[in-house]
């Protein structure tokens, strides 16, 4: 059986930068830990926008310029960078909260294969919950996971929110 990782958006921004926060912070040596032990395939999103952000319609909602792409705020945490280095992972740079390229992406990487998914990052309550929901409704047979100890949300109200969220949809909360 396959296993993959999806390490979603720990992106500079979202840690200790334009929307960073301690509970971000706070889970950096967690995922660092999941991303070395991991045995199997990874993904990382990326949280990608242009200079033309806050003319969109999330800028518009959220009128925080942030992952800008080729901007300090857009790569990757340097610590996560290091855990990465070796592994067999692929980037996906995501213009939203969700990826839809994701599950093709998996698909072929799964080469008819059964397979499970786990998924850890930020933020719970948007970024991770999208992505969880996609690939639920596009592998319902398959095992979906979230580790809640690799996550968090822009609040801890909002993290356990995306929590109860995605155990309702089944996917497996750890």
């Amino acid at each position: 059986m396959k296993k993959f990782l999806v390490v979603v958006d720990m992106q500079n921004d979202f840690i200790d930068g334009a929307l960073g926060t301690s509970e971000a912070v706070s889970i950096v040596d967690n995922v660092d830990k999941k991303i070395k032990t991991f045995d199997g395939e990874i993904f990382v999103t990326l949280d990608t926008h242009y200079d033309n952000y806050l003319q969109t319609l999330e800028g518009k909602n959220l009128p925080i310029k942030h992952c800008i792409k080729g901007t300090d705020g857009w790569n990757l945490n340097k610590k996560i960078i290091d855990a990465l280095n070796g592994k067999n992972y692929v980037t996906v740079e995501k213009l939203t909260f969700g990826s839809t390229k994701l599950p093709n992406l998996i698909q072929k990487a799964a080469c008819n294969e059964d397979f499970t998914i786990e998924l850890i990052g930020l933020c719970t309550d948007i970024c991770v919950v999208s992505n969880a929901l996609i690939l639920k409704a596009a592998f319902y047979e398959n095992e979906i996971s979230v580790d809640s100890h690799c996550c968090a949300g822009v609040t801890p109200k909002t993290h356990n929110s995306a929590i109860d969220t995605m155990k309702m949809c089944q996917i497996i909360i750890k």
